[in-house]
């Protein structure tokens, strides 16, 4: 049996609701080989981010090379980098290992508030991981960092995507669950030809810890096994949605709870919950 091999590069949740736990469970429930690096550790719960300890960037690259140099992996999934060291290291072993399957999820704050890139990262960030990337997932906040641009209605999310894209990547695709309409949860893609819209009824819960990581796995996890971008981004959208609703019993921790990564279908029911709309890019 051949299974598609999907690697993520983050840091560690002590509390289980985000960073590489959020990843790996993801990755089980969506039939891709999980491994993982680890740039960090982080003393977290549902409340929010008690302490940071960074790893050092030489051992962030030499768990990097134990795993390619026996394992291998079909894509890269890339999270919380903390530091500009770091950063320039996973750019250096993203050309070195000549990944062209590259999500990179720019995380920047947690869902608590608490930061998780230092200041002095960010433009590490722009220069030298994001013009190697396949597809880029940020929030409206970071897409709002990484833009310069206030984002309050679509049309600003229009022009946020095409000032990224500006920046080398790919493929852009804004998460705006956390914002913009009360009743839908809107993301947008802009591959530099044109925009789809995917929207979800909007779900009113609390338990939305590790959602951004779990949704940018769920698109590295269909890409390793093949799907399109577009593809990738309708189900990864289905099966987040899917684990929102049905996390809304959760009882765990006092904060923001966890998503139920217990659910592995996505059923073309679940699908048809996603409504897409394509738009063309008039500039």
């Amino acid at each position: 049996m051949i299974m598609k091999k999907a690697l993520t590069i983050a840091g560690s949740d002590s509390g289980g609701g985000a960073g590489i736990q959020a990843d790996l469970k993801t990755f089980i429930s969506r039939g891709v080989y999980g491994m993982s690096v680890v740039t960090a550790l982080t003393s977290q719960n549902t409340v929010g981010v008690q302490g940071i300890l960074e790893i050092k960037a030489s051992f962030v690259g030499r768990q990097i090379d134990s795993i390619m140099s026996d394992i291998g992996a079909d894509i890269w999934k890339i999270g919380m980098l903390v530091n500009k060291e770091i950063i320039r290291l996973v750019s250096e072993k993203v050309k070195h290992y000549k990944i062209n399957n590259l999500v990179l999820d720019p995380v920047m704050v947690a869902k608590s508030g608490d930061h998780l890139l230092q200041k002095e990262a960010k433009n590490a960030l722009i220069s030298k991981l994001i013009p190697l990337a396949y597809v880029i997932t940020p929030n409206i906040y970071e897409a709002e960092v990484l833009s310069g641009i206030n984002i309050i209605n679509s049309e600003q999310m229009q022009r946020a995507a095409r000032n990224i894209f500006k920046l080398g990547v790919k493929n852009v695709i804004i998460k705006g669950g956390n914002s913009l309409e009360d009743n839908f949860a809107q993301d947008l893609l802009f591959n530099g030809k044109y925009f789809v819209e995917y929207k979800t009824e909007r779900i009113k819960t609390k338990n939305v810890h590790g959602s951004g990581c779990t949704f940018a796995s769920a698109i590295a996890a269909e890409l390793a096994k093949g799907k399109s971008i577009e593809e990738a981004i309708h189900i990864a959208k289905s099966y987040i949605t899917t684990l929102i609703l049905n996390a809304q019993n959760f009882n765990i921790g006092h904060g923001n709870g966890p998503l139920n990564h217990f659910l592995s279908q996505v059923l073309e029911t679940d699908l048809e919950m996603v409504h897409t709309r394509k738009i063309l890019n008039k500039n």
